[in-house]
């Protein structure tokens, strides 16, 4: 059994998914806007969120925000808006699915089962802090720092880059990187995983040249070793 946070503004969506997650065996907590959403983080600790974009007081983009200074926890994220855009937009603040609105309930509980596979299933094939020069990474711990200093990345900038480094000096295609981190049912294209190697890139600052782009093929984590 899973524990779920559900935020739409629409009591009826609510209770819709409500009613197929407690079907599926899930734990449900609801929340009208933005600000109680962000309330009941700070608060308690969830498995995964549903989270809506646009609701009153604060909007979903903005109460994820709030909300991955809290925790690392799973969102998916509803929207009636489908534009390139806001998917993009989601994913960079952090996002692990979009769904656009109207929705298929079972669909729905699809994505969720899936995620919270995938945040489950324990990817780690080395629980030693990994040290390449200045850059140190510790996957079970989930942390990254740079010359002593903490890096704050996204969840799935997190899992990009322990992936990369877990399958060092091998090259990834595009579709595999899709296919292992956001799942084979993911809506999305390269654009997606191109946006995220750039702010991986860009955060690991002098460490960025670890990660090479592989012309028509992808990208690999490259050291010496």
């Amino acid at each position: 059994m899973a524990k779920l946070l559900v935020a739409d503004d629409e009591k009826g969506i609510r209770e819709v998914i409500r009613e197929y997650s407690e079907f599926n065996g899930h734990e449900v907590t609801e929340a009208e806007d933005g600000m109680t959403a962000v309330g009941f983080c700070k608060l308690g600790e969830y498995d995964l969120i549903i989270m809506d974009v646009m609701m009153p007081k604060l909007d979903g983009f903005s109460a994820c925000k709030e909300i991955r200074k809290i925790t690392d926890t799973p969102i998916i994220m509803l929207s009636a808006r489908g534009e390139e855009y806001d998917k993009l937009f989601g994913f960079e603040l952090g996002i692990d699915d979009y769904v656009v609105k109207p929705f298929s309930p079972k669909e729905l509980m699809a994505r969720v089962n899936a995620v919270l596979a995938r945040r489950g299933s324990g990817k780690v094939v080395n629980p030693e802090l990994l040290i390449f020069d200045g850059l140190e990474i510790n996957i079970p711990a989930r942390t990254v720092t740079i010359d002593g200093e903490r890096v704050d990345l996204t969840p799935k900038e997190y899992d990009l880059l322990f992936y990369l480094v877990e399958n060092k000096n091998i090259a990834l295609s595009r579709d595999k990187l899709l296919s292992d981190i956001w799942g084979y049912d993911f809506y999305g294209d390269d654009r997606t995983i191109d946006t995220h190697i750039k702010n991986l890139r860009n955060n690991l600052g002098k460490y960025r040249d670890y990660i090479v782009t592989l012309r028509g093929v992808g990208y690999k984590f490259e050291t010496k070793n």
